[in-house]
């Protein structure tokens, strides 16, 4: 089942190189490395955690709402663009609209038939687009509840979905292999690209929107060119590292992966180089999402299969917080667009979304 994000394949030997010096880019991603060194590790179970950092300025979440009302494991939770509101989607066919402020629900968006995997919210924060086993992307609005369009092309379930910057395009990754970019304004597709031979688990515009970066049970990590749908660089993670979530850095200079080698990448991949990687959570079976934090720090912050929140510092790869979230696998997270604030979702026996807040920089 696509809204369960497992994939059944074992933990794998890391082949990649970490770097270790670098020149800041931007105030959104790390220094890049320049100087390599390989780590082996062993291919069957978790790497050793690195050291917790004990630094005061290091950050300190504190649980502010628990959300309940999902009937079946929460596959999703994304904040609206402007803040206001959080998503959360789940195999019951549901997205929930919350106020991450207040943990209330504001409303539910009906209609698919069958589980959901992903939503994503369009720029201006109106309309939000669903990826569901029925085969069909849903754009609602918001506001009223109501759908707006159904987008229908994928042969199987859809199973990753975002909108492109400015908002008039969709890219969507299914359990065809395909991915399909889409006038989000018409509801038509306009392209279909080939080149993954498993399950699409991941898809995400870069800042221009001139790339996207795709991954899946194939093991592949791809880089196409959005216009021609000419795929640009292949990047693998390692034999059998499989990489299920990957998203562009805020400045689209890095790739941010994770992988069932209970690691997530950092990733150059104008020259194909691993530059660093951040362990200590469990990740062996499901598609735990991680994402980036710039609003009080820079942290890389990812769900665990231990019921924990996990925040890396991004440039020195120390966990710098452990949250004990919840009591079943971790797969969604996301963070506030300005605030110091996380969400989190979970599986079967919890059921919950949870909102955290780091209070010591309020």
């Amino acid at each position: 089942m696509a809204v369960d994000r497992e994939d059944i394949t074992s933990a794998g030997e890391d082949s990649s190189t970490d770097d270790d010096n670098a020149s800041q880019t931007t105030e959104d991603d790390p220094q890049v490395p320049q100087t390599q060194s390989h780590t082996g590790e062993h291919p069957n179970r978790p790497p050793p955690p690195p050291p917790t950092t004990t630094l005061r300025d290091g950050p300190r979440y504190e649980l502010t709402h628990t959300m309940s009302g999902h009937t079946q494991s929460i596959s999703a939770v994304k904040f609206s663009p402007d803040g206001t509101l959080l998503a959360s989607c789940s195999g019951d066919k549901l997205v929930k609209i919350w106020s991450p402020h207040t943990g209330q629900l504001v409303r539910n968006l009906t209609g698919h038939s069958k589980g959901l995997s992903d939503i994503a919210w369009s720029s201006d924060s109106v309309f939000l687009a669903s990826a569901s086993d029925d085969t069909t992307i849903r754009i609602w609005t918001v506001d009223t509840g109501l759908t707006t369009k159904i987008l229908k092309g994928h042969t199987s379930y859809v199973f990753c979905v975002n909108y492109n910057s400015v908002s008039d395009k969709l890219v969507s990754g299914g359990c065809d292999g395909d991915i399909k970019i889409w006038d989000a304004t018409k509801g038509k597709g306009l392209k279909t690209l080939h080149g993954h031979l498993d399950y699409v688990t991941a898809v995400h515009f870069n800042r221009d929107a001139s790339l996207i970066v795709s991954c899946a049970c194939d093991g592949l990590i791809r880089i196409w060119n959005s216009s021609t749908g000419q795929c640009l660089k292949t990047l693998a993670e390692s034999q059998n590292a499989i990489c299920q979530h990957v998203q562009f850095s805020p400045n689209s200079k890095y790739i941010l992966s994770t992988a069932h080698d209970h690691a997530i990448r950092l990733w150059d991949y104008q020259t194909s180089r691993c530059l660093k990687t951040y362990t200590g959570h469990q990740n062996s079976k499901y598609c735990v999402a991680a994402c980036f934090s710039v609003t009080g720090g820079k942290w890389i912050v990812s769900g665990s299969e231990d019921g924990r929140v996990y925040l890396w510092d991004l440039q020195n790869r120390e966990i710098v917080q452990v949250l004990k979230a919840h009591t079943d696998v971790v797969v969604a997270v996301a963070t506030h667009p300005r605030q110091n604030m996380i969400a989190s979702g979970s599986m079967d026996s919890d059921l919950t979304v949870r909102i955290w807040v780091d209070k010591s920089s309020v």
